[in-house]
């Protein structure tokens, strides 16, 4: 997993509420176990018609945010079913970080453990940002996990909390296999020992 460092871009406004895992990345797309690839379908019922055709008034498809990296979102995003594949989806296509209100839990945990930030913030410091990203390429929203603020075109800044230990993993690039890799002298030792005292095992 890439080091999360800090991010300054142009914000994808989505105001809906209730943006669910299905929407995020629909159940035709979930008999992959890759990682990579998804961001093709990302968002697929809202972004592309059946025959495959761009939405045009699709936020993601508009020219202004084709290569958004921070989306901002009305709450509880990520809710329904607890698929991996959405925030698999999301960084495919290049999203880093979310900002909402809310959020469903196992999402919630799941975007760190794959390189994405959620943060979440009150709801009129989303108002505020989903304004400002509604301007496209004028405007330009910066995130900066290690002082773990959010600042608006004009400055405006927004604190935000992040467990400490996520804090840590994203910021160090450490999925959970990452994390046992940090181990792996420790394990090398155990299984020495173990198989000297069970040969038979």
């Amino acid at each position: 997993m890439e080091k999360f460092e800090n991010v300054s871009g142009v914000a994808a406004p989505m105001p809906l509420v209730n943006i669910d895992t299905d929407m995020i990345i629909p159940k035709q797309f979930l008999k992959t176990i890759k990682r990579s690839g998804l961001g093709a379908n990302l968002f697929d019922e809202m972004r592309f018609t059946r025959d495959g055709a761009e939405i045009e008034d699709f936020v993601l498809n508009k020219p202004a945010y084709r290569k958004a990296e921070i989306i901002v979102a009305g709450e509880n995003f990520g809710c329904g079913s607890s698929r991996e594949h959405a925030p698999w989806a999301l960084r495919d296509f290049g999203i880093k970080v979310v900002i909402s209100t809310s959020y469903a839990d196992i999402f919630y945990n799941n975007c760190f453990k794959n390189g994405i930030l959620p943060v979440v913030l009150p709801k009129e410091a989303v108002d505020i940002l989903m304004e400002d990203a509604e301007r496209g390429e004028n405007a330009r929203i910066t995130i900066d996990l290690d002082g773990q603020t959010v600042s608006a075109t004009d400055g405006t800044e927004f604190k935000f909390e992040v467990d400490e230990f996520k804090k840590h993993c994203l910021m160090n690039g450490l999925d959970d296999i990452g994390l046992t890799m940090q181990k792996v002298k420790a394990i090398d030792s155990f299984e020495a020992e173990y198989a000297a005292k069970t040969p038979w095992a």
